[in-house]
């Protein structure tokens, strides 16, 4: 299991993974055993069962009792029965819409809004992720021939040529860089009214984190950075990243910003961004929710600088 700073998204999973690769296909074989445990994924949405703090997104017995999914796939093992994430179509969350007990949610609402453990919510991710790699992966990169789920859902065969298709993370960097009392946030035109944030970028091929940082920054905002040094990191299961959260240390001021990645981006006091993060600006406004990593560090930073 995961550790990580409360309040934090995704980064805590009560799940043990360590012996999963020994025996995936005979933890998966047990799925169907009553002590077992299922995160159902409807369309995009999880099925969450239980009320208040109680609820949770592990159902317990197998997945079958909603019908064949089109896709099934050992996570792990809790408390030593596996743990399996079973993929439906989206008709399953209008089926179960009056059904007692149960409520379907997008991860980011659960996230946002505290409705299960914190434990549970990496699983959850890691659940979404793999299931979404699968639905991305039925065709072979290689040959084109249809390929099949394989060691428990660890990966994709295919039967054609041979290859075996691993799933896949990007990484993400994503920094708060400051130059003294001031730190650079950006906002683009999907962003909630008035929310500003940290920017960040893919990490290309042959790219350190370090150089990422330096590369977004200036082609967002062209702003030069010097020293990078690395703060935590994320998994973001939209659909499958991990954000790397880093501080950068300004070298220039002057800010170009590239109108097609962004709407906006300055330097904010750090008093302003105090405020943002307590809802309390004058000009209303504010940060990303307390469950993302930019949210973090700017906590991070404000807490360093006080």
């Amino acid at each position: 299991m995961s550790g990580g700073s409360s309040g934090l998204g995704y980064i805590r999973n009560i799940l043990d993974r360590s012996g999963v690769e020994a025996d995936p296909d005979g933890l998966l074989a047990q799925a169907g055993e009553a002590d077992a445990f299922a995160v159902v994924i409807a369309g995009d949405r999880v099925v969450l069962t239980g009320e208040g703090e109680a609820a949770t997104g592990f159902m317990p017995g197998p997945p079958s009792r909603f019908g064949s999914p089109t896709e099934t796939v050992i996570l792990g093992t809790r408390d030593g029965q596996p743990v399996v994430a079973a993929q439906y179509g989206p008709d399953l969350a209008e089926r179960l819409h009056d059904e007692p007990g149960l409520r379907i949610v997008d991860l980011r609402t659960i996230a946002v809004e505290g409705l299960v453990p914190e434990d549970e919510l990496g699983a959850l991710a890691q659940a979404k992720s793999l299931l979404f790699w699968h639905s991305r992966h039925r065709f072979c990169a290689n040959c084109g021939s249809a390929t099949r789920s394989a060691t428990g859902g660890l990966r994709r065969d295919c039967p054609a040529c041979g290859t075996q298709h691993f799933p896949r993370t990007d990484p993400v960097a994503i920094m708060l860089v400051t130059r003294g009392d001031h730190c650079l946030l950006g906002r683009q035109t999907r962003f909630v009214a008035g929310s500003y944030s940290c920017l960040a970028g893919f990490i290309s091929p042959g790219e350190t984190i370090e150089d990422a940082v330096r590369r977004e920054i200036m082609e967002e905002a062209g702003v030069r950075v010097g020293e990078v040094a690395y703060v935590a990191s994320q998994p973001w299961p939209f659909p499958s990243s991990l954000m790397i959260g880093c501080f950068g240390e300004a070298l220039s001021e002057a800010i170009t910003i590239d109108r097609t990645e962004l709407e906006d981006a300055r330097w904010f006091a750090r008093q302003e961004v105090v405020a943002m993060l307590a809802r309390t600006h004058p000009d209303g406004l504010i940060t990303p929710p307390a469950m993302a990593i930019a949210h973090h560090l700017m906590q991070t930073w404000i807490a360093r600088t006080a």
